[in-house]
């Protein structure tokens, strides 16, 4: 993994079907590749017939948090609450 200092910031995308399906969103992380388990909640979002302007919402929300794990090392599925805390703490600065 390259040096933090040249990793590629995570970013939204907007995902459009081939088919013509409704329009979607993902986040794309530092490694150029779609972040899997937001993947999976925003895709489950967008089957439900959620509103792409809510997707993409999400999308912006989670991406925030991502970041958040990435600057400290975190693992998505290993947060504890303290560290939920430091998150809500780290966005009012």
């Amino acid at each position: 993994m390259p040096p933090p200092q040249w990793r590629r910031p995570v970013r939204v995308q907007r995902v459009v079907s081939p088919g013509g399906g409704p329009e979607s969103w993902t986040l794309i992380g530092s490694d150029l590749r779609p972040v899997e388990p937001v993947e999976r909640y925003l895709a489950w979002l967008s089957r439900i017939e959620r509103s792409p302007n809510t997707v993409r919402s999400y999308a912006q929300d989670l991406k925030t948090f991502w970041v958040f794990l990435e600057a400290r090392g975190l693992c998505w599925d290993r947060v504890t609450l303290e560290q939920v805390g430091e998150f809500t703490g780290w966005l009012r600065r």
